[in-house]
């Protein structure tokens, strides 16, 4: 980099943005001798990449709702026993749309059970349950998009 070319603080402020807003891990923008990459570091929290099966592949016939405690806007980030989702993408409840769901409401689930896919960039991603316990609450229906950190679901 010569001396001429100066960090653009507002540019490095855009790209980290834009690296947040799109649920990317990183991006690089490279102009001559200048290159600015911006790394975003996350924390799997009970992810397991797997391949997906062929009949999870089809979108469900018609989204159910999955029964709830609450409603998905009331649904608590920090209470104990929350799994987040580890990333943005499409919750699926079952692994295909006519199989019965990974889990309900009173289901109990050791650790590393399957508890239900995310769909992310034509990837399905296990989610795995962090504890053993049951499942008290589910806050996503079958189908719904989910961002970064929603809470999917609680095991207490």
């Amino acid at each position: 980099m010569s001396k001429n070319d100066a960090i653009d603080p507002e540019l490095v402020r855009e790209l980290a943005n834009l690296v947040t807003e799109t649920g990317l891990s990183e991006i690089e923008v490279e102009k001559g001798d200048l290159r600015i990459r911006v790394v975003r570091r996350l924390e799997p929290v009970g992810l397991q990449v797997a391949a997906a099966p062929v009949a999870a592949l089809a979108p469900p016939v018609q989204p159910q709702a999955a029964p709830s405690a609450l409603a998905p806007a009331e649904a608590p980030r920090n209470q104990a026993g929350t799994v987040p989702s580890p990333m943005v993408g499409t919750a699926y409840l079952r692994p295909s749309p006519d199989a019965k769901a990974f889990v309900e409401v009173g289901s109990k689930v050791e650790a590393s059970d399957k508890l239900l896919l995310i769909e992310a960039m034509k990837t399905f991603n296990e989610i795995v349950a962090p504890r053993a316990g049951t499942v008290s609450a589910i806050f996503v229906e079958d189908g719904q998009p989910v961002e970064f950190g929603e809470a999917l679901l609680v095991i207490s």
